[in-house]
C-alpha cells in the first residue's frame, strides 16, 4: 500500500480523525525505513510500545500498528505502560531494532494545540470541528520525519523464538475449548481454563 492507502486504512481502523494517529503512522514508517523492512504480514516484525492509556498515546499506537502490521491479533506487539510517545521496532529475522519517539519540543507544542484543548474540555475527538482538526492533520502529513521524530540508532536485541500453540482441550468445568498452554490442573487432576481455575494468568 502507498501512504495515502495506509492513511485511509488507519483513519477507518482508528475511528476518528486526529493528529496523533498520523504521527504514529509516519513514525512506524520511519522505523521500517531505518531497518529496511517491509510491513509485517505475519510475525516478521515486533513492536515494543511505550504508550499508556487514556490519552493521545493510544491514537499514536493505532498509527504505528497500521504502518508496521504489528497487531495484538498477531501477538507481535507488547505494550509497556510508560505513558511515552515512543516504541521500538524489532526485525525478528535479524534481531535488528530501532527506537522512535516524538521530539519533546514538538510534543509539548502539540499538547498546547486547539485540538488537545478541546479534548481536555471533554469534547470527543469526532465532535471537534474540522476547522480545528484538518489543519493540524495536514500539518503532520507535510512534516519531514526529522521535524518531529527522534529515530535512534539501529541496534541488536535478542529475539526469542517460539512456536504457536495449536493443541486445545475442553475445560473440565465450563466446557470451552482452551489452548493447552493455558490450562491449569486442579487438585483432582482436572484441566480447567484460567477463569475457572481461580488463579491469575
Amino acid at each position: 500500500m502507498d501512504f495515502n492507502e495506509l492513511l485511509e486504512v488507519g483513519l477507518t481502523f482508528h475511528g476518528h480523525k486526529c493528529p496523533a494517529m498520523p504521527m504514529g503512522l509516519k513514525a512506524g514508517l520511519a522505523a521500517m525505513k531505518a531497518l529496511g523492512v517491509q510491513r509485517s504480514q505475519d510475525k516478521e516484525l515486533f513492536v515494543e510500545a511505550e504508550t499508556g492509556r487514556g490519552h493521545a498515546a493510544g491514537c499514536f499506537l493505532d498509527g504505528v500498528m497500521t504502518a508496521t502490521g504489528c497487531t495484538y491479533g498477531k501477538s507481535n506487539i507488547r505494550k509497556h505502560y510508560y505513558n511515552k510517545m515512543a516504541f521500538t521496532l524489532i526485525d525478528q529475522k535479524t534481531g535488528r531494532a530501532v527506537r522512535v519517539s516524538l521530539k519533546p519540543d514538538f510534543f509539548e507544542k502539540a499538547l498546547a494545540s486547539p485540538f488537545v484543548q478541546k479534548r481536555k474540555a471533554g469534547v470527543p475527538p469526532q465532535d471537534i470541528e474540522p476547522a480545528i482538526t484538518d489543519p493540524l492533520v495536514n500539518r503532520i502529513l507535510g512534516l519531514k520525519d526529522e521535524d518531529f521524530l527522534d529515530v535512534g540508532k539501529v541496534h541488536s536485541v535478542e529475539v526469542k523464538k517460539g512456536k504457536g500453540v495449536f493443541a486445545a482441550k475442553r475445560c473440565a468445568k465450563c466446557g470451552e475449548l482452551t489452548f493447552v498452554n493455558k490450562l491449569r490442573e486442579t487438585e483432582d487432576g482436572d484441566l480447567v481454563c484460567i477463569p475457572c481455575s481461580g488463579y491469575g494468568e
